[in-house]
C-alpha cells in the first residue's frame, strides 16, 4: 500500500468528524471516496495532507511505509503527494506559467521543464494561454491548470478534492477521462467526489462514507449491485412526490 490511514478521529473544536476511520490505496490504483456533504471526506484529505492542526487526534496516517500524521504539508508534499483542493485554489494574479512553475517548488532536478511539456499534453489549451492571467479562466480551466499544477511536483499519489465541481457535464467527462490517462501513466490517485457514476467509472476500489466513517467498500462492480449504493448515490430507485421533490423508497440499511 502507498497510503494508509489507521483507525483515525478527527476533530473540529470537541465535535468528532470522522471516527475511526481506516482506510488504504494501493499503489497503481485510483480509488475513490463517495459520501454526501458533511460525510468527511474533505476533513480526511486535509487531515492527510496535514492542513489541520493536531489532527487526527487518534490513529495514524503512513505514506511509503512512514508515518506523516503530525508533519507539516511542506514536508509531507516532497515525500511524493499532490493535493488538488475543492475549489481548485489557483493563485489568480500569477500567470498560467507563473502556477505551473509553483507547482515545482520543491524540486531541484532538471525535469522540470520535461514535466510541464507532459502537462500540455494532457492539457493544450494551458500551453497556448501561458501569460494569460490564471483568475480570468472559466471554472473548468482552472481546474486543468490546478491538476496542471499537482502534475508539476511529480507526484506518486495525487489527492483530488471534488475535480468535477461545478464543470459542465461535458467537461466533466473530459476531466475524468484525463485522470485515468494520468493513472495509466504511473500515478496513484486517490479521489473524493459526489459524482459517483464518473467516480465509479473510473476507480478501481471505492469507499463510501457517511457520518465519518466506511460504511461500505469494494470494486466498483460490487458497489454498483448494492442496492444501497443504486438508490443513493446512483440514482437508480429514488421517486418525485407531487410536489416535486426527490425522496427515496426506503432507509439505508448499511451492513
Amino acid at each position: 500500500m502507498i497510503l494508509e490511514t489507521k483507525s483515525i478521529e478527527i476533530y473540529y473544536g470537541k465535535i468528532m468528524v470522522v471516527r475511526g476511520l481506516s482506510l488504504a490505496v494501493e499503489r497503481g490504483e485510483i480509488r475513490a471516496i463517495l459520501g454526501a456533504n458533511g460525510a468527511g471526506k474533505s476533513t480526511t484529505l486535509k487531515t492527510i495532507m496535514g492542513y489541520l492542526d493536531d489532527q487526527p487526534e487518534k490513529g495514524s496516517v503512513w505514506f511509503k511505509g512512514k508515518r506523516i500524521d503530525g508533519l507539516d504539508t511542506e514536508k509531507i508534499v516532497p515525500m511524493g503527494i499532490a493535493y488538488v483542493p475543492e475549489g481548485r485554489e489557483v493563485f489568480p494574479e500569477l500567470t498560467l506559467k507563473e502556477n505551473l512553475v509553483m507547482g515545482a517548488y520543491t524540486r531541484s532536478d532538471s525535469r522540470v521543464g520535461d514535466d510541464m511539456e507532459r502537462v500540455f499534453t494532457y492539457f493544450p489549451l494551458l500551453k497556448e494561454r501561458l501569460k494569460q492571467q490564471a483568475g480570468t479562466l472559466s471554472g473548468g480551466e482552472q481546474q486543468m491548470l490546478a491538476i496542471g499544477r499537482a502534475l508539476m511536483s511529480n507526484p506518486e499519489l495525487m489527492i483530488l478534492d471534488e475535480p468535477s465541481l461545478g464543470l459542465s457535464p461535458l467537461l466533466v467527462s473530459e476531466i475524468f477521462g484525463i485522470i485515468k490517462s494520468i493513472n495509466e501513466a504511473g500515478t496513484t490517485i486517490l479521489l473524493v467526489e459526489q459524482n459517483a457514476k464518473k467516480a465509479l467509472s473510473v476507480a478501481h476500489h471505492a469507499f463510501i462514507m457517511e457520518t465519518g466513517r466506511i460504511v461500505l467498500e469494494g470494486s466498483p462492480e460490487k458497489l454498483m449491485q448494492n442496492e444501497d449504493v443504486q438508490e443513493f448515490y446512483l440514482g437508480m430507485k429514488t421517486e418525485t412526490s407531487v410536489k416535486g421533490y426527490q425522496r427515496y423508497k426506503r432507509k439505508k440499511r448499511w451492513r
